[in-house]
Parts: structure tokens; sequence; C-alpha cells
């Protein structure tokens, strides 16, 4: 064997090495993040009892801007889902039927279903009590009673057809409780895919180097004391500003549901699927940037000040939460966060 051929030989052998190392990290890695998180499952829960005519007929509903009272508004407005979108509108708060804002940030309704409620205060225990609300909050659809909803859509002879298929052997289909059903069973539909859960499965190769590193950070940093399970968040309840108060105090949160003390400025904590596309963050909209948004986040519920290089580090990561496909619009930014500044 001459020198030309044991160089190739111990570059081989170098190289076999390294990559035997980091397979060897990437699943020590998979193995700490299945502790905390999960892959998303591949049905919410009730899709099962979900038919294709109600699918198809809740999609229609899901678009309908005739549900809002001037025909100007429909669910896909704040929360859309068409074009590659993430599940909203990219507004710090949403306009409504006539021009005025809502008090929060709508958030995406992808995965929506697997959420343990709905609404930043969980106000809405299913996405059927969700579907309800808007159309007939004065702000948003302004629609202004359920007889109005079911005259514009009985009005109709396709959508009559479409609720008798639907919901079989009913005397009335056309209701407003099968309108919220119909609308459920497509938004059970929306489930998501993304390299994150593909790494989870066991492809190393589905995170790159920065965004292995990115959930290394996050899981070290104290992220999962709040953002666990498949959606990463969605599961439970946190007070905004544990060790640090939060800016907004004019948004008590779920205390305006539960009547409770102890829930004064706590909200349901946001699922991370999908959080690059869904820009600007928190329950009053207050970050465009997700750096900024993750740096925060730190100070108030960790009481720790991330260097600039784990909040990249974390950012990146969080990248590979978003469903293939689709991508956030240009507007919509996750870096360029402000170093040092909440």
């Amino acid at each position: 064997m001459n020198l030309k051929s044991i160089t190739v030989s111990v570059a081989a052998i170098a190289a076999l090495s390294s990559l035997n190392t980091r397979a060897a990290d990437a699943a020590s890695l998979r193995k700490q993040a299945l502790e905390v998180v999960a892959p998303i499952p591949e049905r919410m829960p009730g899709a099962e009892n979900d038919t294709k005519e109600q699918i198809s007929l809740g999609k229609k509903l899901f678009f309908e801007k005739r549900l809002s009272k001037n025909e100007s508004q429909s669910c896909n407005s704040c929360h859309v889902v068409d074009k590659g979108r993430g599940g909203v509108d990219n507004e710090p708060t949403s306009p409504g039927a006539f021009g005025k804002r809502g008090g929060r940030n709508s958030p995406t309704v992808l995965n929506a279903g697997f959420h343990l409620a709905q609404f930043w205060d969980g106000r809405a225990e299913t996405l059927a009590d969700q579907a309800k609300g808007p159309v007939l909050n004065p702000i948003e659809m302004a629609m202004p009673a359920e007889a109005e909803v079911i005259a514009r859509l009985t009005a109709d002879k396709g959508y009559v057809k479409a609720f008798g298929k639907a919901f079989p052997g009913q005397t009335a289909p056309v209701s407003y409780d099968n309108m919220a059903k119909a609308i459920a069973a497509f938004e059970r539909t929306l489930v998501t895919r993304d390299r994150f859960d593909d790494f989870l499965k066991g492809k190393d190769s589905a995170l790159t180097a920065a965004e292995q590193q990115g959930l290394h950070e996050f899981l070290t940093v104290g992220c999962t004391t709040c953002h666990t399970g498949p959606l990463l968040g969605g599961n439970g309840y946190r007070k905004i500003g544990i060790l640090e108060p939060y800016s907004n105090t004019a948004d008590k949160g779920r205390i305006e549901v539960t009547k409770d003390e102890a829930d004064e400025y706590v909200f349901k904590v946001p699922s991370l699927r999908n959080i690059a596309l869904t820009a600007p963050y928190f329950h009053d909209g207050k970050h465009a940037k997700l750096a900024d948004a993750v740096r925060e986040m730190a100070k108030l519920q960790l009481g720790k000040q991330l260097t600039d290089d784990q909040v990249n580090a974390i950012t990146t990561f969080l990248g590979a939460l978003s469903d293939k496909g689709r991508k956030a619009p240009k507007t919509a930014a996750m870096g360029g966060s402000t170093a040092g500044q909440p």
C-alpha cells in the first residue's frame, strides 16, 4: 500500500468516525427530546366520526363570507389556510367586518383540534364551540342572531342540499349547531407535518446541524417548562410574566373566564408548531420578530438573559416546525432581533 492509499484510508476512517459521532449525537438528542415532546398524531380527536360530506360542507362554510353581516369576512379572513399560509392573517389583531379590530391576536387554526381548549383564554371547549363565537361577535363577523345566519344559508339551495347530505335523517339539518359542527369537521383535517417530526421518528438528516443545535438549546434553556407534548404547547395554561411582569396589564387573561384571581394574566400556552409562519407573537401581537419573542419569553418566564447565539439557535430550530409546503408571507419575520432588548 502506497502513501497515497494510506492517506485516503485515514481520511475515510476519519470521515466514518465523524459520521458515527454525529449519528450518536442525533440519537441522544432525539431521546432527550422525546422525553418531553412527541410527533403530531395522525388525526385529531373526533376526526374518526367526521364524514366526507361534513368535511366538504365545513370547508365551504369556512370560506363563506355570507356568514358576516356585510359579507366581507369569512373564517379564512383571520385564519388563512389557503395559498400556503399558516392559519393566521399575520396581523397584531384582526380587523372585523366593519374595520374595528379585536382585542387579541388571532391564533392559528392549524392543529387547533389537538388543543385542550380554544381561544387564548380557553373559553371554548371544542372547535365547534369556537366556530359559533366569531359569527355573532359584533366586532368580528357581526351577524345579529343565529336566525339570520340560518336564513342566509337556507336561501341557498346548494347549502340546503349540502346540509341534508352532511346530516342525514334530521328534520331541520340547516342549523347553527350543524354549521359549527361542519366547520369543526373541516378544521380537524388541518393536521400539519414537519421536519421535526421526521427527526423524532428517526431521520437524523431531517434537521440540519444548526437546527439540532437549536433543539439542544431549546431543551436545555428551559423552554420545555411550558412547551411540551406533540404541539409543543396548546396543552396547558401559564401566567405571562412569571418572574417579571409583562408590559400589557390591560388584558387580564383567563381570569375573565374563571373569575379566579389565580388566573390573572394567565393564557393558554401557544403551540410552537408552525410558529415561524404566524408572526406577530403573543396574545396582543407585541413582537413582529420571532427572535424577539424568544428573548422576552426567556426573560419573563425563566429569568434568563439569552445570548444572541442562543436566540439565533432556538429561532433556527423553530423554523423546522413549519408544515411542509407552507410559508410565511414576506411581512412575517423570524430573526433580526434587537440584542439586549425585550
